[in-house]
């Protein structure tokens, strides 16, 4: 589990500290504040500290961490040079970054200064490597790109976030077996109920198996895309027991029915040990999460808010264990002002 992370003049945030929740964590704001930044410096610190697992059998050392850390940010920020995720001011500046995990010994610090190029050095060194990859969920759908994706982006150094990659390569994951599968089984069927169908990967091509036949997940409508994500990912384990989930937008391109089925899975998947971040400003998700959160059956699940708010000085971050907590959000103000309107009109 994350269970901090403090950030001095990175990209748009001056100072920041935030305290994480070890099940659900929620980042709110205008759109070009950081919401997806915070997502993408997680993701690109813990994908670091996982990926060395697979290719050394001893610890992490700060020669090979200088260097993975920084094309993983090069990847996953994709700016034209490091430097430029330094935060800007007239004349040169430096930026820090540290994480604090619950296992101490993943713990992890660094800088950054506008000529920043080829390495990221350490202040603070991890001796463990992370034990599970983390996942990353973008906006996009990626099952109706996944057929041959992978190689084409390796072959081709695709102008595309590495995350694309990351999760198509997770999509493509054998499945899940043994004690696992009822756990997958449970979370499943309310994915597939939806979805009217299950998933299947034939070759590089993934299909949405129904009642009725197979149909090509490009002829699917895009809302189920993303749930046969979820599910796919679901099925091959790679969203089960202690890790990392960090969804950006899970609402996006989704109907009210479906962004409800959404958020039960969120809390579903919490509640099974997985660490949770969600960039959003969609109020009916936030609604459907806390009045989920009130069941017998999530009671035990912890939010933590995040509020992101523009200032003069950068970006300023409030935090809380409510919406009530961070302050007035003008993206949602906007949903509830026009809902009075309505009823006005009614």
């Amino acid at each position: 589990m994350l269970k901090s992370l403090n950030l001095k003049n990175f990209t748009v945030f001056r100072s920041a500290s935030l305290d994480f929740s070890d099940n659900v964590n929620i980042f709110v704001g205008e759109n070009g504040l950081g919401k997806t930044h915070l997502l993408k410096i997680i993701y690109g610190v813990a994908s670091t500290l996982a990926t060395g697992q697979k290719i050394s059998n001893t610890g992490p050392t700060k020669a090979f961490l200088q260097n993975a850390l920084a094309t993983s940010f090069r990847e996953v920020f994709k700016p034209d040079a490091l430097g430029r995720l330094v935060r800007r001011q007239a004349g040169r500046n430096r930026c820090d970054v540290s994480a604090v995990f619950e296992n101490s010994a993943w713990n992890i610090g660094f800088s950054l200064n506008t000529a920043t190029k080829s390495e990221i050095p350490l202040e603070i060194s991890p001796s463990q490597w992370l034990d599970k990859r983390p996942v990353y969920l973008p906006t996009h759908d990626l099952m109706g790109l996944y057929p041959g994706f992978v190689s084409l982006y390796e072959l081709n150094r695709l102008p595309v976030e590495s995350i694309w990659r990351d999760v198509c390569l997770l999509l493509g994951s054998p499945l899940a077996k043994g004690p696992r599968e009822k756990i997958v089984k449970k979370l499943l069927e309310p994915l597939e109920e939806v979805m009217d169908g299950k998933i299947e990967l034939d070759g590089e091509r993934f299909y949405l198996k129904s009642k009725t036949g197979r149909i090509e997940m490009s002829l699917v409508a895009e809302g189920h895309r993303k749930l046969a994500m979820i599910a796919r990912l679901i099925a091959t384990g790679s969203l089960l027991d202690k890790g990392l989930l960090l969804w950006d937008e899970p609402e996006a391109n989704l109907n009210p029915v479906i962004i409800k089925k959404v958020a039960k899975t969120i809390l579903e998947l919490a509640s099974q040990g997985l660490q949770i971040f969600i960039a959003t400003h969609s109020l009916f998700l936030l609604r459907e999460l806390q009045i989920l959160q009130q069941s017998d059956a999530f009671e035990t699940i912890e939010f933590r808010c995040f509020g992101l708010h523009n200032t003069d000085d950068g970006v300023e971050i409030k935090q809380g264990e409510s919406m009530d907590d961070i302050g007035d959000i003008s993206a949602l103000d906007e949903e509830l002002m026009q809902s009075e309107r309505y009823l006005k009109l009614c």
